[in-house]
C-alpha cells in the first residue's frame, strides 16, 4: 500500500478507537453531575452511592480517552505534513483554544472532584463536577469547530498555497457546527445512558440488594436515553437537510442514488457492480426528497450528475466516494439508531410501570444493547469522514495532496503496527477495569477503593 492508503488506515485506527470514550466521556459526565446534584438537594445517601459507582467509571474512561486523543495531533505533523502546512492557520486556533482552555479547566476540575470529597464543601464539589461536565463538552465544541472546517469551508482567503483565516467568527459559528455538535451531544447522552442502562440491568437480575441504588440508575438513564436518542434522530434529520446543499455527494452515496430523481424514493436496499452501475434496488417512493427537502416532490442529485458537475469545476479526476462503505455505514447508524429507539421506549414502560423491583422480562437484554452506540456513533464517523472523499478539505485540498512527501511506507506501517498493538493492549486493560469496577457493589464497603485511589491506580499502570 502506498503512503496516504497507511496514513488514512492509520488515522482510522486511532480515531475510531479514540471516539469509542469520548461520547460516554460527554454523556456521562453530565448523568454523574445530575445525580450528584440530587445527592446535593436531598442528602440522600443512595443518590451519594450513585455518584461514586458511576463517578469511578467515568474516571477510567476519561483517562483511557486523553491517552487515545494526545497521538493523533501528531499524526498531523508526521504522515499529514502537507494538510497542516495548508490549514494550519485555521485548524491551529480552535484546537489550541481547545487545549488551553477546555481541557485543562476540565482536567484541573476533575482532580478537585475526584480528591475533594472529604475536602471541599458539598456545594464546591458538585460545582466542580459540572464544570467538569461544561469542559467536556466544550472540548468537544471547539474539536468540531475545526472538523466543520474541513466539511464548510468558510472565513478564509488562499495566499501562497495556503488557507488563512480572515475571520474568526465566521470559522467559530460555520454553519455545519450548528447540526453537528447537537448530534454528537445527543449521542453522548445516548451513550452514556444505554452504558447506565446495561450496568444497571445487570446489578437489578444478579445483585438484589443494590436495587435501591440501580433501579434510581436504571430511572435516571430512561429518561436520558430517551432525550438523547430522539436527539440523535432529530438533530440527524437537520445534518442531512444541511448536507444536501453542503455535500451533495456524500447524501447520493449515502442513498446510492447514481442517477438524479424527483420525486427521489429512499433506498431500503440496493445492490450495484464494480462499474457504479445499479443492479437491483428497493426503493420507498418520495422518501427521500421527504427528508432531505421537506417535501414529496423534490430534487435529490445523482452520482453521476454530481460527477460530472464536480469534472467541470475542479477538474479532471474521480469525486465519487466509496460508494459501498458509505452506503453501508448510513444503514448501520440507522438501524443501530433505530433498535435504540425501541429498547429506549421499552426502559420507558419499565419505569412508569414501576416494573424494575419483578426483574421484568428481557430486563437482562440491557447489557447486550450497551455495544448498540458505540455502532451507531462508529458507522456516523465513518460516513461523515468517507463520505467526503476525495477531499481533506471539502472543495479546497485532497487526500493526495495532503500527505506527508518525506515520509516512506515502511515508517507508516512500522508506526501502525505499533499503534496497532499498543491500542490493542489498551482496550484490554480498559475493559478488565470496566467490567471489574462495573460488577462491584453500589454499597459502600469498608475495603472499597475510593475514587481517589482509583485515579492513582490508573496514573501509576
Amino acid at each position: 500500500m502506498d503512503v496516504m492508503t497507511l496514513a488514512r488506515l492509520q488515522f482510522a485506527v486511532t480515531t475510531v478507537y479514540h471516539f469509542f470514550f469520548v461520547p460516554l466521556t460527554l454523556g456521562l459526565s453530565i448523568i454523574v453531575a445530575l445525580m450528584q446534584t440530587l445527592y446535593v438537594r436531598t442528602d440522600r445517601q443512595v443518590y451519594k452511592d450513585m455518584t461514586k459507582f458511576w463517578g469511578k467509571l467515568f474516571v477510567i474512561n476519561f483517562a483511557m480517552g486523553v491517552v487515545t486523543g494526545i497521538v493523533q495531533e501528531f499524526q498531523f505533523g508526521m504522515n499529514w505534513s502537507e494538510y497542516s502546512r495548508f490549514v494550519g492557520d485555521i485548524f491551529g486556533a480552535p484546537l489550541a483554544i481547545e487545549a488551553l482552555l477546555a481541557f485543562f479547566l476540565e482536567s484541573t476540575f476533575l482532580g478537585l472532584w475526584i480528591f475533594g470529597w472529604d475536602k471541599l464543601s458539598k456545594r464546591v464539589h458538585l460545582l466542580a463536577i459540572w464544570l467538569v461536565a461544561i469542559a467536556s463538552n466544550l472540548s468537544a465544541l471547539w474539536i468540531l469547530i475545526a472538523n466543520s472546517f474541513m466539511q464548510q469551508p468558510v472565513g478564509y482567503v488562499l495566499n501562497n498555497g495556503r488557507a488563512e483565516m480572515t475571520d474568526f467568527f465566521a470559522v467559530v459559528f460555520n454553519p455545519n457546527i450548528w447540526t453537528q455538535f447537537p448530534h454528537v451531544i445527543a449521542s453522548g447522552l445516548a451513550t452514556a445512558a444505554f452504558f447506565v442502562l446495561g450496568i444497571s440491568a445487570y446489578h437489578l437480575v444478579r445483585r438484589p440488594q443494590d436495587s435501591a441504588l440501580f433501579q434510581r440508575s436504571f430511572q435516571i438513564a430512561a429518561v436520558i436515553g430517551i432525550l438523547g436518542t430522539v436527539g440523535v434522530i432529530m438533530s440527524g434529520h437537520s445534518q442531512m437537510q444541511h448536507l444536501v446543499t453542503s455535500q451533495p455527494m456524500k447524501v447520493a452515496a449515502a442513498e446510492a442514488l447514481w442517477e438524479t430523481e424527483d420525486p427521489a424514493g429512499l433506498s431500503v436496499l440496493t445492490v450495484g457492480n464494480l462499474r457504479g452501475e445499479e443492479v437491483f434496488s428497493i426503493r420507498i417512493p418520495s422518501l427521500l426528497s421527504l427528508l432531505a427537502l421537506d417535501q414529496l416532490q423534490g430534487t435529490v442529485r445523482g452520482l453521476n450528475d454530481l460527477q460530472a458537475e464536480y469534472e467541470q469545476t475542479f477538474g479532471p479526476g474521480d469525486y465519487t466516494p466509496p460508494v459501498f462503505i458509505t452506503y453501508w455505514s448510513f444503514r448501520g447508524m440507522v438501524g443501530a439508531g433505530i433498535l435504540m429507539l425501541l429498547a429506549n421506549a421499552y426502559a420507558l414502560l419499565l419505569v412508569m410501570g414501576e416494573q424494575l423491583s419483578d426483574k421484568p422480562k428481557f430486563l437482562y437484554l440491557f447489557l447486550w444493547f450497551i455495544p448498540l452506540p458505540y455502532i451507531a456513533n462508529t458507522t456516523g464517523w465513518l460516513l461523515t469522514e468517507f463520505g467526503r472523499y476525495p477531499w481533506i478539505v471539502y472543495g479546497l485540498m485532497k487526500l493526495e495532496d495532503a500527505v506527508s512527501i518525506n515520509v516512506s511506507s515502511a515508517m507508516v506501517m512500522l508506526s501502525l503496527i505499533g499503534f496497532t498493538l499498543i491500542y490493542g493492549a489498551l482496550i484490554v486493560a480498559n475493559i478488565y477495569l470496566m467490567v471489574k469496577f462495573a460488577r462491584r457493589s453500589g454499597s459502600p464497603e469498608p475495603e472499597e477503593v475510593s475514587l481517589g485511589q482509583t485515579a492513582v491506580s490508573l496514573i501509576g499502570d
